[in-house]
Protein backbone atom coordinates (compact mmCIF):
# COMPACT_ATOMS: atom_id res chain seq x y z
CA UNK A 1 0.00 0.00 0.00
CA UNK A 2 1.75 3.57 -0.99
CA UNK A 3 1.96 5.61 1.94
CA UNK A 4 -0.13 9.07 1.24
CA UNK A 5 2.28 11.98 2.06
CA UNK A 6 1.06 15.19 4.20
CA UNK A 7 3.62 17.27 3.15
CA UNK A 8 2.48 20.75 1.68
CA UNK A 9 4.22 22.88 -0.70
CA UNK A 10 4.32 26.55 0.83
CA UNK A 11 4.35 28.64 -2.08
CA UNK A 12 6.67 32.17 -2.56
CA UNK A 13 3.70 35.25 -2.78
CA UNK A 14 4.85 38.40 -3.45
CA UNK A 15 2.85 41.55 -4.27
CA UNK A 16 4.66 44.47 -4.05
CA UNK A 17 6.31 45.83 -1.18
CA UNK A 18 5.74 42.53 0.29
CA UNK A 19 6.76 38.34 0.10
CA UNK A 20 5.56 36.04 1.91
CA UNK A 21 8.56 32.76 1.67
CA UNK A 22 9.67 30.15 3.39
CA UNK A 23 12.19 31.25 6.89
CA UNK A 24 15.94 30.92 6.01
CA UNK A 25 19.05 30.92 8.64
CA UNK A 26 18.92 34.63 8.37
CA UNK A 27 15.90 35.12 9.29
CA UNK A 28 17.20 34.27 12.84
CA UNK A 29 17.65 37.86 13.95
CA UNK A 30 13.44 38.71 12.90
CA UNK A 31 13.46 36.10 15.46
CA UNK A 32 15.63 37.47 18.36
CA UNK A 33 13.79 40.76 17.81
CA UNK A 34 10.08 39.45 17.98
CA UNK A 35 11.70 36.82 21.35
CA UNK A 36 12.35 40.72 22.95
CA UNK A 37 8.63 42.00 22.31
CA UNK A 38 7.13 41.45 25.34
CA UNK A 39 3.25 40.31 23.87
CA UNK A 40 4.57 38.07 20.51
CA UNK A 41 6.18 35.29 22.64
CA UNK A 42 3.11 35.13 24.91
CA UNK A 43 0.53 33.98 22.03
CA UNK A 44 3.14 32.44 19.63
CA UNK A 45 6.08 29.79 19.96
CA UNK A 46 8.71 32.58 19.36
CA UNK A 47 11.23 32.13 22.39
CA UNK A 48 10.83 34.44 24.88
CA UNK A 49 13.98 36.58 24.80
CA UNK A 50 16.58 37.24 24.66
CA UNK A 51 16.96 34.99 22.38
CA UNK A 52 19.97 32.74 20.98
CA UNK A 53 20.99 32.19 18.26
CA UNK A 54 20.62 28.28 18.70
CA UNK A 55 16.87 28.80 19.48
CA UNK A 56 16.12 30.98 16.72
CA UNK A 57 17.28 28.57 14.31
CA UNK A 58 15.26 25.74 16.26
CA UNK A 59 12.25 28.41 16.04
CA UNK A 60 13.18 28.10 12.00
CA UNK A 61 13.14 24.48 11.99
CA UNK A 62 10.15 24.19 13.69
CA UNK A 63 8.33 26.47 10.81
CA UNK A 64 9.71 24.34 7.76
CA UNK A 65 8.68 21.20 9.80
CA UNK A 66 4.95 22.80 9.97
CA UNK A 67 4.65 22.17 6.21
CA UNK A 68 6.77 18.84 5.76
CA UNK A 69 4.29 17.46 8.35
CA UNK A 70 0.88 18.75 6.99
CA UNK A 71 0.39 21.22 9.73
CA UNK A 72 0.23 24.07 7.87
CA UNK A 73 1.93 27.15 6.28
CA UNK A 74 4.17 29.33 7.95
CA UNK A 75 5.65 32.14 6.05
CA UNK A 76 8.17 35.58 6.87
CA UNK A 77 6.59 38.22 6.04
CA UNK A 78 9.99 39.95 3.86
CA UNK A 79 10.11 43.46 2.22
CA UNK A 80 10.16 42.53 -1.19
CA UNK A 81 13.32 44.92 -2.45
CA UNK A 82 15.29 44.09 0.38
CA UNK A 83 13.93 40.77 1.54
CA UNK A 84 14.29 41.73 5.41
CA UNK A 85 12.07 39.83 7.69
CA UNK A 86 9.24 42.00 9.16
CA UNK A 87 6.70 39.51 10.71
CA UNK A 88 5.71 36.11 10.19
CA UNK A 89 2.14 34.48 9.21
CA UNK A 90 0.85 31.37 8.42
CA UNK A 91 -2.07 29.54 7.17
CA UNK A 92 -3.31 26.30 9.90
CA UNK A 93 -5.88 24.29 8.11
CA UNK A 94 -8.47 23.02 10.39
CA UNK A 95 -10.17 20.93 8.53
CA UNK A 96 -13.80 20.76 6.97
CA UNK A 97 -12.93 23.41 4.44
CA UNK A 98 -11.48 25.83 6.79
CA UNK A 99 -8.58 27.31 7.71
CA UNK A 100 -6.99 29.71 10.98
CA UNK A 101 -4.36 32.57 10.38
CA UNK A 102 -2.45 34.01 12.64
CA UNK A 103 0.52 37.00 12.33
CA UNK A 104 2.99 38.94 14.44
CA UNK A 105 4.87 41.63 13.06
CA UNK A 106 8.64 43.04 14.38
CA UNK A 107 8.17 46.39 16.26
CA UNK A 108 10.55 48.15 14.28
CA UNK A 109 8.39 47.19 11.16
CA UNK A 110 4.66 48.26 13.32
CA UNK A 111 2.39 50.74 11.48
CA UNK A 112 3.00 50.52 8.43
CA UNK A 113 0.39 48.30 7.20
CA UNK A 114 2.60 45.24 6.72
CA UNK A 115 0.17 42.93 9.24
CA UNK A 116 -2.50 44.14 6.84
CA UNK A 117 -0.98 43.65 3.54
CA UNK A 118 0.53 40.60 4.17
CA UNK A 119 -3.44 39.32 5.33
CA UNK A 120 -4.38 40.24 2.39
CA UNK A 121 -1.98 38.40 0.22
CA UNK A 122 -2.02 35.23 2.15
CA UNK A 123 -6.17 35.26 2.35
CA UNK A 124 -6.56 35.63 -1.08
CA UNK A 125 -4.04 32.97 -2.06
CA UNK A 126 -5.32 30.78 1.32
CA UNK A 127 -8.99 31.22 -0.08
CA UNK A 128 -7.90 30.11 -3.41
CA UNK A 129 -6.60 26.58 -2.17
CA UNK A 130 -9.31 23.54 -3.11
CA UNK A 131 -12.22 23.19 -0.88
CA UNK A 132 -11.06 25.91 1.16
CA UNK A 133 -14.42 27.74 2.14
CA UNK A 134 -13.42 29.60 5.64
CA UNK A 135 -10.39 31.24 6.77
CA UNK A 136 -10.83 32.37 10.85
CA UNK A 137 -8.43 34.12 12.95
CA UNK A 138 -8.63 35.20 16.49
CA UNK A 139 -7.71 38.36 18.14
CA UNK A 140 -7.55 39.90 21.90
CA UNK A 141 -10.11 42.31 22.18
CA UNK A 142 -7.22 45.18 23.27
CA UNK A 143 -5.14 44.03 20.04
CA UNK A 144 -6.68 47.26 18.29
CA UNK A 145 -3.90 47.14 16.09
CA UNK A 146 -4.03 43.04 14.81
CA UNK A 147 -8.04 43.90 14.42
CA UNK A 148 -8.01 46.86 12.73
CA UNK A 149 -5.48 45.29 10.48
CA UNK A 150 -7.87 42.36 9.68
CA UNK A 151 -10.97 44.64 9.22
CA UNK A 152 -9.39 46.63 6.31
CA UNK A 153 -7.90 43.25 5.04
CA UNK A 154 -11.36 42.53 4.60
CA UNK A 155 -12.17 40.30 7.77
CA UNK A 156 -15.82 40.72 9.50
CA UNK A 157 -15.90 40.15 13.01
CA UNK A 158 -18.21 37.62 13.83
CA UNK A 159 -18.28 38.35 18.07
CA UNK A 160 -16.30 37.16 21.10
CA UNK A 161 -15.27 34.12 22.03
CA UNK A 162 -15.53 34.10 26.05
CA UNK A 163 -12.54 32.81 27.78
CA UNK A 164 -11.37 31.11 24.38
CA UNK A 165 -7.91 30.43 24.52
CA UNK A 166 -4.79 30.89 27.03
CA UNK A 167 -2.43 33.65 26.42
CA UNK A 168 0.25 33.59 28.94
CA UNK A 169 -0.65 31.08 31.23
CA UNK A 170 -4.14 32.94 31.80
CA UNK A 171 -7.29 32.15 29.37
CA UNK A 172 -8.26 35.23 27.42
CA UNK A 173 -11.15 36.51 25.52
CA UNK A 174 -11.20 36.99 21.44
CA UNK A 175 -12.63 38.75 19.04
CA UNK A 176 -13.50 35.94 15.85
CA UNK A 177 -13.37 37.06 12.37
CA UNK A 178 -13.92 35.65 9.49
CA UNK A 179 -13.48 35.90 5.55
CA UNK A 180 -15.10 33.99 3.16
CA UNK A 181 -14.15 33.52 -0.85
CA UNK A 182 -17.43 35.52 -1.43
CA UNK A 183 -16.18 38.39 0.99
CA UNK A 184 -15.30 41.09 -1.59
CA UNK A 185 -11.24 41.65 -1.67
CA UNK A 186 -10.09 44.95 -0.02
CA UNK A 187 -7.36 46.64 -1.61
CA UNK A 188 -3.70 46.90 0.03
CA UNK A 189 -3.57 50.77 1.24
CA UNK A 190 0.24 51.19 2.09
CA UNK A 191 -0.80 54.30 3.98
CA UNK A 192 -2.70 52.38 6.84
Amino acid sequence: MAQVSNELQLPHLRDAPLVLRAFAAADAALVMEAGADPLIPLITTVPKGPVEPAAAQAFIERQHRRARTGQGYSFVIADAETDRGLGQIGLWPIGHGRASVGYWVAPAARRRGVAQHALQIVSTWGLSLPDMHRLELYVEPWNEGSWRAAERAGYLREGLLRNWQPVGGQRRDMFMYSRLPADPDIPADPDT
